[in-house]
């Protein structure tokens, strides 16, 4: 295991993206960034898509994180804002993936009960807590920056810990423990996606 690494943590949206980074020293987290990408203003989807997409390169080319925790979408009555919020989580994923860093989703309970115990919690609570956590002087006005660092907090938290013993090193690995024949029981609150080539 890695003894100092970085993590990207993103809330995909197609109003709002957030995102934080951490830096990991030992058994210890460190804050380094947070902010938002801020897409109201624009009005085509596939416009929004590519945006998303390069922001995340580019924090990616900037922070150089060994790993990307993101917030898997949620499942709500509004199909088109399903589908709109899988769209914006994909992009956001297929830049990871396209720079071969190792990818964990996350549900929102699961990042909520990691940072404040409470799978219920508001994102008031997230924030509060991340900033007692983080040692944060300010919070920002829109949550979603403090959501994206919750899914990084929340893999520091988990790493190494899966629930469920899913933990794929690669794509062998990925099919071999979701085959038909390979029994259910991983956690269903993460899912590990690692593509980076084996050196």
């Amino acid at each position: 295991m890695k003894v100092e690494k970085i993590i990207l943590g993103i809330d995909p949206g197609t109003t709002i993206m957030g995102f934080g980074i951490i830096k990991v020293v030992g058994k210890k987290m460190e804050f380094i960034q947070m902010n938002e990408l801020m897409l109201t203003k624009y009005t085509d989807h596939y416009l929004k898509l590519k945006l998303i997409f390069e922001r995340t390169i580019e924090l990616i080319d900037t922070y150089n994180p060994d790993e990307i925790a993101i917030e898997a979408p949620f499942f709500g009555k509004n199909v088109q804002s399903m589908l709109k919020l899988g769209r914006a989580q994909g992009v956001a994923m297929a830049a990871g993936l396209s720079r071969e860093i190792p990818i964990t989703e996350y549900l929102p309970k699961k990042i909520k009960m990691s940072i404040t115990g409470n799978g219920s919690a508001s994102k008031e609570q997230v924030a509060l807590m991340l900033k007692s956590l983080l040692n944060l002087k300010t919070l920002p006005k829109n949550l979603d920056a403090t959501d994206g660092l919750a899914a990084a907090v929340c893999h520091f938290y988990n790493s190494g810990k899966v629930i469920g013993g899913k933990n794929y090193t690669g794509w062998a690995s990925f099919v071999k423990q979701n085959s038909p024949q390979t029994p259910k029981g991983g956690s269903k609150n993460s899912t590990v996606i690692n593509l980076r080539k084996k050196k």
